[in-house]
């Protein structure tokens, strides 16, 4: 419990996380009050959050910042002198930031959720096992994304590289690969961790995703919904591993 609480700590002291949060909540909330406050707006519990998405950029900068800083100010040399075993010590980051950012993910999902509920009345109740799905399967993800990210912080040790590659991977590789399906019928982003991620979240929404914009549907090959989220926490788990065995082999 030492660990964890050193880890919370060094967490909580940072202005990162106070920055990065309040940004998560303003972009994951800021877009339901846009879109339901205008007169006349329709929507579907899923498109109320909209601006989850865009948070979970944030969340991941966040925590790759958790741990590439350490290297970066070489703290991380007297917390593994203090506590050679570096895989220990790891474990307690991972489930600091992690459950940190899989709480704040729910409730930034519940907060966008409750505000256009209380905007737009009863009509976006949530009923279905999609709907709390699109909502409360946020939390979900967000401690997904810290731990893909902790990983690539661990592999990279410097933060513009960690980020650059998260955010170049998500927003363009992803979207290149989408784009190359859609004129060569590839089907490669069935296996895109990001657009698994995402199908966990809209699967079984109406309104949700790609098809509006005319692009095929993806025929995700790991039993609906919650086969894209063991995915992606199979993708997310791995470079964490490697990155731990890296982390271990390395000098700090």
């Amino acid at each position: 419990m030492s660990l964890l609480a050193v880890e919370r700590i060094k967490l909580f002291s940072t202005r990162s996380l106070w920055w990065c949060t309040a940004l998560i909540l303003l972009v994951g909330i800021g877009p339901a009050v846009l879109i339901f406050a205008q007169p006349g707006a329709e929507g579907s519990v899923a498109s109320t959050q909209f601006g989850l998405g865009l948070g979970s950029y944030i969340a991941m900068v966040l925590a790759a910042i958790a741990i590439t800083s350490e290297y970066r100010f070489g703290t991380i040399r007297a917390t593994f002198a203090a506590a050679p075993n570096r895989t220990e010590v790891l474990l307690a980051k991972i489930a600091v930031v992690a459950g940190l950012l899989g709480f704040l993910g729910l409730v930034t999902a519940f907060a966008a959720w409750g505000v256009a509920y209380l905007i737009d009345g009863p009509v976006l109740a949530i009923g279905t096992g999609a709907e709390w799905r699109a909502v409360a399967g946020q939390g979900l993800l967000y401690a997904g994304y810290a731990i893909l990210a902790l990983g690539v912080g661990l592999l990279i040790r410097q933060t513009a590289g960690a980020i650059s590659l998260l955010l170049v991977w998500a927003l363009v590789v992803e979207g290149i690969v989408a784009a190359l399906d859609y004129t060569l019928d590839l089907n490669l982003s069935r296996w895109m961790p990001f657009a698994n991620a995402g199908n966990f979240i809209t699967s079984g929404d109406a309104t949700a995703n790609g098809q509006a914009d005319g692009f095929p549907a993806i025929d995700y090959p790991f039993g609906g919904p919650w086969g894209s989220l063991g995915y992606f926490a199979a993708v997310a788990g791995a470079v964490l591993v490697i990155g731990i065995v890296v982390a271990n082999r390395r000098d700090a």
